[in-house]
């Protein structure tokens, strides 16, 4: 298959940009709305643990809370939507770097073959991002063993 510049811009490049910068996105709000989650519930547990004589069913109420603590901690380093979150966002911004450094003609790509220079940068990008997914999904599969 051989794409024109154009084609590579549009469907290749400036994908892959709306691609990162979403998947970027979406892993913030989790992360971010999973933290706050913790922390408000965090900060009821003193509060609450005061009432516990006054009314038992605190107790268990305070006991799901710390239940729900340790599970979303769980699922945000089971997840990594931190990691991924800023892999992604840095991920997205090369590529948008690069653009526009061919784009204006910029070094390196002030050169004849500066099409060929820009996919091989792009594709080094994405495949290294590709990699360092792939080797953060296998460590907690790793750590189980």
């Amino acid at each position: 298959m051989n794409l024109n510049q154009e084609d590579y811009l549009k469907n290749r490049l400036d994908d892959q940009i709306a691609w990162y910068s979403k998947k970027s996105s979406s892993n913030r709000k989790m992360y971010k709305t999973l933290q706050m989650i913790i922390i408000i519930t965090s900060a009821s547990i003193p509060f609450l643990s005061g009432y516990t004589e006054q009314y038992n069913f605190l107790n268990i109420i305070v006991g799901l809370i710390g239940v729900t603590i340790a599970s979303i901690t769980a699922i945000l380093s089971l997840n990594k939507y931190q990691e991924n979150w800023l892999e992604y966002r840095t991920t997205a911004e090369s590529l948008k770097h690069q653009k526009y450094l061919y784009l204006t003609g910029a070094d390196p790509y002030h050169e004849e073959k500066a099409f060929t220079l820009l996919v091989q940068e792009v594709e080094v990008l994405i495949s290294k991002e590709n990699s360092t997914w792939s080797q953060q999904m296998k460590k907690p599969a790793e750590q189980k063993k």
